[in-house]
């Protein structure tokens, strides 16, 4: 087994602050192994919502909830949204006897309840699978072509990690999505998402997908939405400054896992990976995922102009601005666009992040880092504290 002592670091931080914490995420992303390890599955404060004994003890949730003491588990909280105004009252209790921790699969009925019934009392921690900080530099090239999903980063060959992300689709479009209450229909949705997948990268084109789809934008647009909400896709935003220059005002997608990428790209093998066409926009959606994962912005954006300026993530943290580039180039060079980035931006760092072993600074304010280097764990890795020295002036 991986060990996820981060995660369960700050899952057991969580619960000394908040009275509920909710671990959210993608199905088989890891949050059920996460809270069996802080309560064992077999304990009468843990219960799963797809078990039918689980079900039966709570046909009368506050008779089965009130006597319990300690970290409560409720995983699959979704099925039972009638429990959110009971957790509200077990949270509110004085003396607190027990701390909730509710597991979910991010669905939009999930947020929403959450939001009505526990706001204020409720802290969220996001699972989107393994990452390199888990799992060190050396399993960067796996965990890129498989994607950090625990079964599929895990499976025995190359086979068995394509056949599970295969069911892992299907399943989804067939089973999970109209369980969550999304009620369109598999083929459509199978179709959008692989358009999405050679769209990974890429400047969001509304009319394009509605014209394919023969939907009307706002349809198309609430399919990305859903899409998002169950953090199968990223919608990065467009950063806009006030500058003389006409900037990029839609939103960049990406495919936020690289092995669900490579499934609906129809990459199996290593090989096929590194001659695909979009062998690059996977790399850089790859990249995106393991420094968000490892700075937790403030806020993140993308920036871009019509003149062809662009920064790929324009990262807000602690009062400062983060210029981050990916690019996957042996020797990668300072460029008329990351200048201008510099400039219009005011970024107080740029960071370069590629696929080489080296790390070395290539101009004022800017360095070069490899991606294996995300694996330390450390924001400064991306986001150095040091700031440019200003310049004296003479008097």
């Amino acid at each position: 087994m991986i060990s996820r002592s981060q995660l369960l670091g700050s899952i057991r931080a969580a619960l000394k602050r908040s009275r509920v914490v909710a671990l959210i995420g993608p199905r088989q992303s890891g949050k059920t192994t996460a809270a069996r390890q802080i309560v064992p599955a077999e304990s009468p404060r843990y219960f799963d919502l797809e078990d039918p004994a689980s079900l039966a003890r709570l046909t009368e949730p506050m008779t089965a909830l009130t006597p319990l003491r300690g970290v409560i588990v409720i995983d699959e909280i979704q099925r039972r949204p009638d429990l959110f105004p009971v957790l509200r009252v077990l949270a509110d209790r004085t003396p607190l006897r027990s701390r909730l921790l509710i597991l979910g699969s991010a669905s939009p009925a999930l947020l929403r309840q959450s939001s009505e019934s526990l706001a204020g009392r409720l802290e969220t921690i996001t699972l989107t699978g393994f990452g390199l900080e888990e799992l060190g530099s050396k399993a960067l090239a796996r965990l890129w072509r498989r994607g950090g999903f625990p079964l599929a980063y895990l499976a025995r060959s190359e086979a068995d990690s394509v056949r599970w992300r295969q069911q892992f689709v299907r399943t989804y479009l067939e089973r999970d999505m109209p369980q969550l209450g999304i009620n369109v229909s598999a083929t459509t949705m199978l179709r959008f998402w692989t358009m999405l997948a050679h769209y990974h990268g890429n400047i969001w084109n509304a009319a394009e997908f509605a014209r394919s789809l023969d939907v009307s934008q706002p349809t198309v647009r609430r399919y990305l939405d859903l899409l998002s909400d169950l953090f199968i896709m990223r919608t990065l935003p467009p950063w806009h400054e006030n500058l003389k220059k006409r900037q990029v005002k839609s939103p960049k997608v990406y495919v936020r896992d690289s092995g669900l990428l490579h499934r609906l790209l129809g990459i199996r093998t290593e090989k096929d990976l590194l001659s695909h066409p979009k062998c690059g926009a996977s790399w850089e959606g790859f990249a995106v995922e393991e420094t968000l994962r490892l700075i937790e912005p403030d806020e993140v954006y993308f920036w871009a102009t019509h003149k062809g300026a662009e920064l790929d993530l324009l990262l807000f943290k602690n009062g400062r601005r983060i210029g981050v580039e990916m690019k996957r180039q042996d020797a990668p060079r300072l460029t008329s666009s990351m200048r201008s980035a510099l400039a219009d931006l005011k970024l107080d760092w740029l960071t370069i992040l590629y696929p080489g072993s080296r790390e070395f600074d290539l101009a004022d304010r800017v360095r070069v880092v490899p991606l294996a280097a995300l694996a330390t764990g450390d924001p400064n890795t991306v986001m150095p504290r040091v700031r440019r020295a200003r310049k004296k002036t003479r008097s």
